[in-house]
């Protein structure tokens, strides 16, 4: 089976600007790429397409913003959120086996709910805050973070909230959304693998998204200490919140 039985050719012309997109989203503020891939691939392509497009260029992506600062600092972040990545994983991978049993419009409902959330609340200005870290609180997003991340390859916005609320130093949650991101794809492609999502047949066109996504952020790296991140960071969320409402807009009007 050859790639443009999949797709069209135009289509395969707008899931490289996407994946150029969400690159360079991501060089600029560090997450959103999983975001910006499966509510762009999604207004034209099938959902389990656009889930199977977005795991390889994830992968390799959050492999280069976790080690941007060595293995041992890697390494650091994942002791210090244990809780988080190993309940998130089960989560994950419970989330990915049921992505092809559940009907597109409620797969897109799914997606959009929380991209459109935690857009909003983010445009709003609405911030949560805790004193402290809480095993049982880190156990409840990681939890929900991988279910939404094995469901829709989403996991940024659970992941960035709880991060946010603890007042995490911005290089630190970096590093820290690079790793946790990082593993979370590992896992989001073993489980996809296994769900049937990922194979022969997709990991051409996951694969040719690589190297834009990769050129995106590499372009987003270089801007992001010339332009202003807070006005930035507004566009981007405006833009996935967009984005958030036209996926509600479909898994309810169809």
């Amino acid at each position: 089976m050859t790639l443009f039985s999949l797709l069209t050719p135009q289509d395969l012309m707008l899931a490289l600007v996407v994946a150029f997109v969400a690159g360079w989203v991501k060089g600029m503020v560090g997450f959103a790429m999983p975001m910006v891939l499966v509510s762009g691939l999604s207004m034209f392509l099938p959902p389990d397409l656009a889930i199977a497009g977005l795991i390889l260029p994830t992968l390799v992506t959050n492999g280069v913003q976790a080690l941007r600062e060595g293995v041992p600092a890697a390494v650091s972040a994942i002791k210090q959120f244990r809780v988080f990545l190993m309940v998130g994983l089960v989560f994950l991978l419970l989330g990915a086996q049921l992505v092809s049993a559940v009907p597109a419009r409620t797969f897109l409902l799914m997606i959009g709910i929380p991209v459109t959330f935690f857009a909003l609340i983010q445009v709003l200005g609405v911030q949560l805050s805790l004193g402290k870290p809480s095993a049982r609180i880190e156990a409840g997003i990681g939890a929900l973070a991988g279910f939404v991340g094995g469901m829709s390859g989403i996991w940024g916005p659970p992941t960035v909230a709880y991060l946010t609320a603890l007042n995490t130093p911005k290089a630190v949650q970096m590093r820290v959304q690079g790793v946790i991101y990082g593993l979370g794809a590992v896992a989001l492609m073993l489980a996809h693998l296994g769900s049937g999502i990922l194979r022969a047949e997709t990991v051409p066109f996951s694969a040719i998204l690589i190297l834009p996504a990769l050129a995106g952020m590499w372009i987003g790296l270089g801007l992001q200490s010339r332009i202003d991140q807070a006005v930035f960071r507004k566009v981007t969320l405006l833009v996935l919140l967009i984005a958030g409402v036209n996926l509600l807009r479909r898994g309810l009007l169809g």
